[in-house]
């Protein structure tokens, strides 16, 4: 255990390579609710998050959920959040967003001057109310569905429906953070232990397992998924980042739209890549990333060494000139400063790892 964003996460219960690869070949339960949720209520919501975020929020449909960012005025990241459209059985719309946990007050501080120009719209931290529960694998969906009163292994992906477990209230969305097919579940706070166990039961014969934040990591990490104060910062824009599908530039205008606009017409200046280094020693954060003339190029965002592949990964910020194509990348003989020592890598192709098709219920 570890204290983070002041919660005490579990680190690992049995072990990272073993949560790791229970994740890539059965399921993997996260206790996920240090994670921020933020709810949005009354006339205007949608316009409101559609002036914050990267994406076009008016016109979501009910149970739809999107991939954004909230950014500052020169196009850096202030966060990566979910936004859910979401319609409870009684017939109340309302949004939902989620947002990382070190960023829930930062973002809470930014969205409270914009209310003033949606007086209708009501901001209500529901993050101490409720827990969340990512079960991820490719065998998830088709262990866990049964429980839900809703049909949820109809759900696609980045679709949510508000459904119950059992006479538990639950809200039901198709996303994760692993590259693996999964719901994340959000629940009530003192209900949340009683549908764990009940995911735990459910998939005890299929393998599943609890799972911590070293897993989630580098589960992450193969699926080439930025995390936030890494390849995401105040001074990384979407762009540089390889996130420009999360921005819905056309016909719109938010809060940093002009900035990031100008960078995707103009070509960022750095890019995200993957980089292969040679032998078993990973790099870390902060490593600086070298040329053939030993010239410093870029620096390390993320590395650890990965259980599916049997070695090392390592995502980077370059300059755009390194990553720019194909060809660059056969051309260019990088370094990385591993602690002093030289350790040579390959540019290669992101993700690192792509998950095989979701096993599915006859």
């Amino acid at each position: 255990m570890a204290p983070f964003a002041g919660f005490e996460m579990p680190i690992q219960y049995q072990g990272i390579v073993a949560e790791h690869q229970a994740c890539r070949t059965s399921a993997a339960l996260f206790d996920v609710s240090h994670m921020g949720r933020l709810r949005f209520d009354g006339e205007g919501a949608e316009e409101l998050l559609d002036h914050l975020l990267t994406r076009r929020v008016v016109g979501m449909p009910i149970g739809a959920v999107k991939y954004a960012l909230m950014c500052n005025e020169e196009g850096g990241v202030l966060d990566d959040v979910l936004v859910s459209h979401l319609q409870t059985p009684s017939g109340s719309q309302y949004h939902l967003l989620v947002v990382n946990a070190s960023n829930r007050e930062k973002i809470t501080r930014w969205i409270m001057p914009h209310l003033a120009d949606f007086p209708k719209v009501t901001m209500s931290d529901r993050t101490a109310l409720t827990a969340m529960i990512a079960i991820q694998g490719p065998r998830a969906v088709d262990v866990t569905s049964r429980l839900f009163r809703a049909k949820v292994d109809s759900l696609k992906r980045y679709r949510a429906v508000i459904t119950d477990q059992f006479q538990k209230p639950v809200i039901v969305s198709r996303t994760g953070y692993t590259g693996e097919d999964g719901f994340e579940l959000i629940v009530r706070a003192e209900e949340a232990k009683q549908v764990w166990e009940n995911v735990m039961l459910a998939g005890r014969a299929a393998g599943f397992c609890a799972a911590g934040l070293g897993a989630r990591d580098t589960l992450r990490l193969e699926a080439a998924m930025p995390l936030y104060g890494h390849e995401l910062t105040e001074q990384i824009d979407p762009i540089s980042a390889g996130l420009g599908f999360a921005c819905n530039l056309e016909g719109r205008s938010f809060i940093g739209s002009q900035a990031i606009g100008k960078i995707a017409s103009d070509g960022p200046s750095r890019v995200r890549i993957g980089l292969l280094p040679e032998g078993k020693r990973p790099v870390r954060e902060g490593c600086p990333v070298l040329d053939d003339r030993g010239e410093k190029v870029g620096w390390v965002t993320s590395g650890a060494p990965s259980p599916t592949l049997g070695m090392p990964i390592a995502m980077a910020m370059v300059n755009a000139s390194i990553g720019a194509t194909k060809a660059d990348w056969q051309a260019s003989e990088l370094q990385i400063d591993n602690r002093g020592n030289l350790q040579p890598a390959t540019i290669t192709q992101l993700p690192f790892y792509q998950p095989k098709e979701p096993k599915r219920s006859e």
